[in-house]
């Protein structure tokens, strides 16, 4: 399936998205849960009756250009971030190749959706592109295993673009990562998720960034220095992963940092990163007001 969160009159509700619209599901089956998180932590039968919507003549539909889309997991309890896990981009950043994942973390009130603005900071002059694939979590696990059992806590994938402030998160001999990824409106991700059973296989997926129209990132997820079940069992043992979490995976090379000249983000800019299989997310750049 490919879900997505949107704005109806009622609040937000998680739907389905099909070729010409979203379905409401909650509206079309009042047995199905109103949220993302719900429906992921759902059983089989609850997620199959969600599917069969797609095919109910009682469809309760919006039209794509009738609806306002909001982050596929609007409401996260957690959004972890592995940096560094491409080989080519620790390279091009002249760091040494990890030996464990990387970690920092983003906020709730970095996330934004598709089409709504990155705003620039007024006190960030080097804000920076990192496109991503984002695991979304859709089973309680502490202690997962770094093996295939992993993927049984997946609830699907996502785009995300892991908007950076370098001068920030590079200020000062400590180097705090997290304080230059948390500026408000940091975290695109969407427009939809799409769940394993129709994205099989996420070591495989070519990642792209674009810039006006012009391509700056352009690699694929077998590049992964940290497969998913590897960053699930390494998160898991010290966090315990709840439905709905987010896991942004890491950025290939070509970041505009790194350049020469480096290219950085300025109002006027559309970011778009697009990765097989899930979609494009797309987004305008502005100044912050």
């Amino acid at each position: 399936m490919k879900l997505a969160t949107i704005q109806t009159p009622h609040g937000p509700r998680v739907a389905l998205a099909v070729a010409d619209g979203y379905i409401d599901l909650h509206a079309t089956d009042p047995g199905l849960p109103t949220c993302i998180k719900a429906l992921l932590a759902a059983s089989p039968t609850v997620r199959k009756a969600a599917a069969e919507t797609a095919t109910s003549k009682s469809a309760v539909k919006y039209a794509a250009n009738a609806v306002k889309l909001l982050p596929p997991v609007p409401n996260p309890s957690k959004i972890l971030c592995v940096g560094l896990n491409y080989r080519d981009h620790a390279i091009e950043g002249g760091k040494a190749i990890p030996t464990e994942p990387v970690l920092f973390a983003k906020f709730p009130n970095t996330l934004i959706a598709h089409g709504d603005p990155i705003k620039l900071p007024k006190v960030a002059e080097k804000v920076d592109y990192e496109a991503e694939l984002v695991i979304v979590i859709g089973k309680t696990g502490k202690h997962i295993p770094n093996t295939d059992a992993a993927f049984e806590y997946v609830g699907g994938y996502t785009v995300g673009h892991d908007v950076s402030a370098r001068d920030w998160q590079f200020r000062g001999e400590e180097k705090q990562w997290t304080i230059g990824k948390t500026f408000d409106t940091f975290a695109p991700t969407g427009p939809v998720l799409v769940t394993p059973d129709e994205l099989t296989n996420p070591h495989k997926l070519q990642v792209q960034l674009r810039l006006n129209g012009t391509t700056l990132q352009n690699s694929n997820t077998k590049e992964f220095i940290f497969g998913v079940p590897h960053i699930l069992w390494f998160l898991s043992q010290v966090v315990t992963l709840e439905p709905g979490d987010l896991i942004f995976t890491g950025t290939p090379p070509g970041v505009g940092i790194a350049r020469k000249p480096p290219v950085l983000l300025k109002p006027g800019d559309v970011a778009e990163v697009e990765i097989e299989g899930i979609g494009t997310l797309k987004n305008p750049v502005v100044a912050e007001s």
